[in-house]
C-alpha cells in the first residue's frame, strides 16, 4: 500500500486488544506482590543479620581498646603488664628462630656454591 507517497507495511500500531482474562490478570498481580513481599523479607533479614554482626564487631574492638588503654595506664606508671611481656619474649623467640633459619640458609647456599 501507498499513502502519502510512503509504503505502509500491513499491521497496527499502538496497543494490541486485551486478549487476557482479567481473572489471571489479577492473580498474576497478586503472585507478584506475595514475591515482592518475601523479596523485601528476605533483604531486611539479610540486613538485621549484618547490623547485629558489625554491632558485635564493635563491641569486640571496643573492648580491645579498653583493654590497650589500661595497659598504657600501666606502662605510664612504671608497670609492665604481664600480656606485654608474654608478647616481648614471644618476639624475642620469634626473632631468634628466624636468625637461626637464616644463618642454616645462608650456610646451605654457601655449601651448595662451594660443591660442584
Amino acid at each position: 500500500q501507498v499513502v502519502g507517497g510512503k509504503v505502509k507495511k500491513p499491521g497496527k500500531r499502538g496497543r494490541k486488544p486485551a486478549k487476557i482474562d482479567l481473572k489471571a490478570k489479577l492473580e498474576r498481580s497478586r503472585q507478584s506482590a506475595r514475591e515482592c513481599r518475601a523479596r523485601k523479607k528476605l533483604r531486611y533479614q539479610y540486613l538485621e543479620e549484618l547490623v547485629s554482626s558489625r554491632e558485635r564487631a564493635i563491641c569486640a574492638l571496643r573492648e580491645e581498646l579498653e583493654m590497650y588503654k589500661q595497659w598504657c595506664m600501666a606502662m605510664d606508671q612504671g608497670k609492665i603488664p604481664s600480656e606485654i611481656k608474654a608478647l616481648l619474649t614471644g618476639e624475642e623467640q620469634g626473632k631468634a628462630q628466624q636468625n637461626s633459619t637464616k644463618l642454616a640458609k645462608a650456610a646451605k647456599t654457601e655449601a651448595n656454591s662451594t660443591n660442584p
